[in-house]
């Protein structure tokens, strides 16, 4: 007989017999059920997750770069869910691919989502078949806004007095919806806008509708820009805010390293440079095929020089697209998304974590 079972009992009487009282076979009775019922709840599964797909259609496009490489889509749907500046969706192309795209519209529009993309020839994909396939009354699904690139006001919520915005060619994405706020909110700010020439800018008409709080930097007429010119003056109490390439970004960090009273926040639209990495292997259990993965290299990006299919969208590990299970060995997880029973349960983003100390991956590929 188990503790709970003796406690359970009505109490003997005290020639040591057990008393028969009705009021505690009543409460025996319910607290069977009661524990009976507790267990059922215990057994029982969590319910499913509900499904957030939203269903959207390309209602408008147009060419948005001079060069003819930058397309803006509008895209409508029911019940919208609303957005804030630097705000991007997952948008689930026909083919399967997912890639992610910066909300470049007005966040006061409820009804529709606005979007920009470069055509890249030699990228993943997902650009050409934007380009290419997504006409006027194509279809494709999203789970909503998110934000990694959020805009803290200054007096609400942020000690900066002003602003200084970085945009370098289709870096403008995230930052055009910033504009339009600190305008409207009368926030003392400035910009400039690089890029390799006037004709590759994407929305440059929108910019310049800003007049001479607007600096536009071109490489064909000026040359590469230094940290310096990007940030201009950039006295304490600014807060930058910079989306472009790789390089500039680094650049911008370096020259602020020692600026305390100087707020830096940044997107990036590729795969941040691999830090402290080592060569490892891994393999692919569906094939058996062995990867080498180089110390400066993703595994992602190992896996795709190797014609291995697998599935990605932000590249930084923060959307959570190229989630992969791993069969064997041990991960150096660099992201920040997954939880510790997911982790615990052997799953790994492979856009940005690797093989611990250089050893070897099975992956469930």
């Amino acid at each position: 007989m188990g503790l709970f079972d003796r406690y359970r009992q009505a109490p003997p009487s005290t020639s040591g017999r057990i008393r028969h009282d009705v009021t505690l076979g009543l409460a025996d009775a319910a607290l069977t059920g009661l524990w009976a019922l507790s267990g059922a709840i215990r057994k029982m599964s969590p319910p499913p997750e509900p499904d957030r797909t939203i269903a959207l259609t390309v209602a408008d496009r147009r060419v948005v770069a001079h060069d003819q490489d930058v397309i803006a889509l509008t895209l409508v749907g029911d019940h919208l869910p609303r957005w804030h500046p630097g705000a991007h969706i997952d948008i689930h192309l026909p083919s399967g691919l997912v890639r992610q795209y910066s909300l470049c519209g007005d966040p006061e529009t409820p009804d529709c989502y606005r979007i920009a993309v470069r055509r890249i020839p030699d990228g993943g994909g997902g650009s050409i078949e934007v380009h290419d396939a997504l006409r006027v009354g194509a279809n494709v699904t999203t789970q909503g806004p998110r934000n990694a690139f959020p805009l803290t006001v200054p007096g609400y919520g942020s000690p900066a007095r002003r602003f200084r915005f970085i945009a370098g060619g289709i870096g403008i994405t995230p930052i055009l919806p910033m504009l339009g706020l600190a305008h409207r909110l009368g926030v003392d700010w400035s910009m400039v806008y690089a890029g390799r020439s006037a004709d590759s800018l994407p929305f440059i008409d929108e910019v310049t509708r800003f007049g001479d709080r607007v600096a536009i930097r071109t490489d064909d007429i000026s040359g590469l820009p230094t940290a310096e010119e990007l940030l201009g003056d950039c006295p304490d109490g600014t807060a930058v805010y910079a989306c472009g390439p790789a390089p500039m970004l680094t650049a911008i960090r370096s020259w602020l390293v020692d600026r305390d009273n100087v707020e830096f926040h940044f997107e990036r639209f590729a795969a941040p440079p691999v830090v402290d990495g080592t060569e490892f292997t891994v393999a692919v259990a569906s094939t058996g095929e062995t990867v080498q993965v180089g110390a400066e290299e993703t595994l992602l990006s190992a896996l795709g020089r190797a014609g291995v299919h697998a599935s990605y969208s932000c590249q930084q590990g923060f959307c959570g697209t190229c989630r992969t299970r791993v069969l064997d060995g041990t991960v150096d997880h660099r992201d920040t998304l997954l939880t510790d029973p997911e982790r615990d349960n052997g799953l790994m983003l492979i856009c940005i974590s690797r093989a611990a100390g250089g050893s070897h991956l099975t992956l469930d590929l």
